[in-house]
């Protein structure tokens, strides 16, 4: 006689009957069938580094598993719909993380290996804001390529498996076992590919980051990155600014980012702010609103108002002005008090009050600590066959394409060692 169905058989069983459109019967079928098949990989996320190491494992059986009902959903919306796919100047300085960790995966596959490798499989990247590479026309064609790439012949073995929401994972006689609401995988190999926390529209979650744990690995705690900051109450008058945009230069601790500031109704945004809290923790940032000028020089007549001689919009001088009581007077007519505020265009140092949040963040910073991984193969140094890749990994980098250039490459490393 057979075995009842367990209740996790039974769950599983209902979720495939609901998303594919069987029986009972024949979901019940699939979900024993799957259950006693053991791949060669499983990769968990089928984002920017799931469906990179899927390209490049050749001749393997591989199930991705990927909560959302279609592949690269974080892809589809980056960049303003075109993706910014990798940048022409890469360099460890410009990613959070260990330095030397991230040039070993670099040192492997590159920002030209890109290029070359999505040239050779029918994409060619456009070169927008200097040296930012991003889709031709959209980010559907990024997706659409690293699918092909990923697809036939040597890549037969490739089962995409979507709206499957993974529960954990765990090893138990040399085989992974994953538990999803599909039912359970196995596998002799397992790439944690889950992404961080941002971007909660498409599903992002912490899943990766507790396997990792559960198999031992320490976890720096998750933060939001490459977010607009929030103010203070000293800092109000900027909320007035709403929609105004101007270059500037933020320093915080040792790093100055050199971008436009965006003001916004809930604080301050823009590339030079999304660059800064990818560093910042707490405590001051200072903002020269004059990148690569001289007050002084700038007062020219002595005999015009100060507020009238600075190149800047007049809303924002009238706002600065008012906010530290400076009045609309000569410079020379300034006193010492009034003219060390004035400087303070060069050098304004305050506190924010914290982060828009994962809602409103590009990446999360934080992630597995990258002291029990491999940089040359990715694989996890406590545990034997276990991966990671992206943007699970505590490397987080800035703007202009750096975080999907290391999704890329320390998918191909994973992928190539096993």
């Amino acid at each position: 006689m057979a075995s009842e169905p367990s209740r996790k058989e039974k769950a599983a069983a209902d979720a495939i009957e609901e998303a594919e459109g069987k029986t009972a019967a024949e979901a019940a079928i699939a979900v024993k069938k799957l259950s006693e098949r053991i791949y060669d990989a499983i990769i968990l996320g089928a984002g920017a580094a799931g469906l990179m190491a899927a390209a490049h494992l050749k001749r393997k059986s591989v199930a991705i598993l990927e909560h959302n009902p279609k592949p690269g959903a974080k892809i589809a919306i980056s960049g303003g719909g075109r993706c910014n796919i990798t940048n022409a100047e890469l360099s460890p300085s410009r990613y959070l993380g260990d330095p030397s960790f991230i040039e070993s995966v670099f040192s492997q596959f590159d920002n030209h290996d890109l290029i070359e490798f999505l040239h050779r499989h029918g994409l060619e990247p456009v070169v927008r804001k200097e040296n930012q590479y991003f889709c031709p026309d959209r980010a559907r064609e990024l997706i659409d390529t690293l699918l092909r790439a990923g697809s036939g012949g040597d890549f037969s073995g490739n089962e995409f498996f979507y709206d499957t929401e993974v529960n954990g994972a765990v090893k138990e006689n040399g085989l992974f076992v994953v538990d999803s609401s599909r039912g359970i995988y196995r596998a002799k190999k397992l790439i944690v590919s889950t992404g961080g926390l941002s971007y909660k529209s498409v599903g992002a979650g912490g899943v990766g980051l507790q396997i990792a744990e559960a198999f031992g690995h320490g976890v720096r705690p998750p933060n939001p990155a490459l977010v607009g900051l929030t103010l203070q109450p000293e800092q109000a008058w900027m909320r007035s600014l709403s929609g105004l945009s101007l270059p500037v230069e933020i320093g915080v601790g040792r790093r100055v980012l050199k971008e436009d500031m965006l003001f916004t109704h809930k604080g301050i945004s823009g590339p030079a702010v999304l660059n800064a809290s990818l560093y910042w923790k707490q405590g001051k940032i200072v903002v020269d609103f004059l990148p690569k000028k001289r007050i002084k020089t700038l007062l020219k007549s002595p005999t015009k108002s100060a507020a009238s001689q600075i190149p800047l919009p007049k809303r924002f001088v009238r706002a600065f002005f008012d906010s530290l009581d400076i009045p609309n007077i000569p410079y020379k007519e300034m006193n010492e008090i009034q003219k060390q505020r004035l400087s303070l265009l060069k050098s304004y140092a305050f506190a924010p009050a914290g982060t828009f949040g994962f809602t409103k963040a590009e990446v999360t910073k934080g992630g597995v600590d990258t002291d029990q991984i491999d940089p040359y193969t990715m694989q996890s140094r406590l545990t034997e066959g276990l991966y990671f890749a992206g943007e699970v990994i505590d490397v987080t980098g800035e703007i202009g394409g750096y975080n999907f250039q290391w999704a890329f490459s320390s998918a191909v490393v994973a992928a190539k060692s096993i």
